[in-house]
């Protein structure tokens, strides 16, 4: 297996890719190539004397449009049907989920409008973006003799307990994402869970929810 150059004019694509890119986002597809190039190369296997797209057929097209003489393509070599069909569902769906509230602050800092080169769409970027507003140490729930924290015990922190993860999505009314997140928000900076990553750390706050004010009978 190696990477290698090649015209992408000469690449075969699959008969059964099933990844689908709307028009709006082939066009910030497209915008992204033209800006950033082709950071990850193209997944390719040998057929018949030619190499055959497995995972970035829309890349792949997008750098035609773009007239580019050569693009980086890694090549798996002789696999066989099944095999590159694995692959191909695997690239696709790919492996865990974004941490929202890092993602916002993250586009914050680039200096463009995110909607014009990155595959959301104007109410992704807002909700995202709502997400990413909330300042903890603006919040007004940790004040004593506040319902929602009276009952907080931080002898019962579970920061400490080193606990196996899973991930976990839930979905809840638009005009309820913002108090949740606020809540969890609060449990997080009081019982001062401090993981690796906000979604280990709202996990932790969740159980302790569950735990101190759940009814699970």
């Amino acid at each position: 297996m190696e990477t290698i150059k090649v015209d992408p004019r000469e690449l075969k694509f699959s008969p059964w890719n099933i990844n689908v890119v709307s028009p709006e986002n082939m066009v910030k597809l497209k915008e992204s190539v033209r800006r950033n190039g082709i950071f990850r190369p193209v997944v390719v296997r040998e057929v018949d004397g030619n190499f055959e797209v497995i995972a970035g057929e829309h890349t792949t097209r997008v750098s035609i449009e773009l007239d580019m003489e050569e693009i980086d393509v890694y090549n798996l070599g002789p696999i066989d049907d099944r095999k590159a069909k694995e692959i191909s569902i695997i690239d696709n769906q790919q492996y865990g989920v974004e941490d929202a509230y890092g993602l916002g602050n993250l586009l914050r800092e680039l200096e463009d409008n995110p909607a014009d080169f990155l595959p959301f769409s104007e109410q992704e970027l807002s909700k995202i973006f709502k997400v990413s507003e909330i300042n903890l140490d603006a919040l007004e729930l940790l004040d004593e003799g506040d319902d929602f924290t009276s009952d907080f015990k931080p002898e019962e922190t579970l920061a400490s307990k080193p606990i196996d993860s899973q991930i976990m999505r839930f979905k809840v009314p638009i005009q309820d994402a913002e108090f949740v997140q606020r809540c969890i928000e609060a449990i997080i900076k009081r019982q001062g869970f401090k993981q690796t990553d906000s979604l280990a750390a709202a996990g932790d706050a969740l159980v302790y929810l569950c735990n101190n004010r759940g009814d699970t009978e």
